[in-house]
């Protein structure tokens, strides 16, 4: 709105004052326009930096603040001084980076009112102090050329590494347990680690809770049916699996 009040050969006429209060802008905000329109913008190194990132690998244009800041600080570019968090944010909509999915999770397990439920050991709180002490487990649905694939997973809630993973073209029960018993025979010390789930057939069926007592695995549910923020690491997980290696093909476009 400065430029109003200029002509054009860039000269300022007339009284400032009048032309400011007309704005609806202070003198001192003016002149301080005035000494720092031609300066270069002090955050695009940090800018440059940012857009280096998400050339490296395609995926890497799906990042939102907390990727690109975690990036950014296992970089330390030359020369680039990492700010906080907020600004990194606030940066990334300046120049176009702010990624936001058009696709909403899609829970493929459905509850049996009937059946046994486990307590709610985790209550949201999907931090961990030590490895292998806290764990989520869910699974997804994946498109195929013909047909699909349904993958299960085990997540570890100290670094979201995977433990155990299966895949099958069905979602019975049988493939939680071979994820189970695919986690326990890469990583024994896995007893006695919580174990959190929906409250899907799949995870109250009688074969499944026989698995997890073998292995001396503590059992939790969410809190109630439905309720997707119970369980909200695994839909995340699952979401940047899907935003990162899978809407990018054509099947599904």
């Amino acid at each position: 709105m400065f430029i109003a009040i200029k002509t054009e050969d860039g000269v300022v006429k007339g009284k400032i004052s009048f032309y400011c209060r007309m704005l609806r802008v202070s003198r001192q905000a003016f002149n301080n326009y005035l000494k720092t329109k031609d300066s270069p913008w002090k955050y695009q190194p940090l800018a440059d930096a940012m857009l280096d990132i998400c050339k490296e690998d395609e995926c890497n244009d799906t990042y939102g603040r907390i990727r690109m800041y975690q990036a950014l600080q296992l970089k330390q570019p030359d020369g680039v001084p990492i700010p906080s968090e907020r600004t990194v944010y606030r940066l990334m909509e300046e120049i176009g980076l702010n990624h936001k999915s058009k696709r909403k999770p899609n829970g493929i397990t459905k509850a049996n009112k009937e059946a046994r439920k486990s307590d709610d050991l985790i209550k949201r709180d999907f931090t961990a102090e030590n490895p292998l002490e806290k764990c989520v487990t869910d699974m997804t649905e994946i498109k195929a050329y013909d047909g699909k694939l349904y993958v299960s997973a085990i997540f570890d809630c100290y670094d979201l590494a995977v433990l155990g993973l299966a895949m099958d073209t069905n979602m019975k029960a049988t493939l939680c347990e071979q994820t189970l018993e695919n986690a326990y025979k890469a990583y024994p010390m896995l007893s006695g680690a919580i174990l959190h789930s929906d409250r899907g057939t799949q995870y109250t069926s009688e074969l499944y809770r026989k698995a997890i007592n073998k292995y001396g695995i503590l059992q939790s549910m969410n809190s109630a049916g439905g309720r997707c923020h119970d369980n909200a690491r695994c839909e995340s997980m699952w979401a940047r699996f899907k935003e990162e290696l899978l809407y990018g093909l054509m099947l599904y476009k």
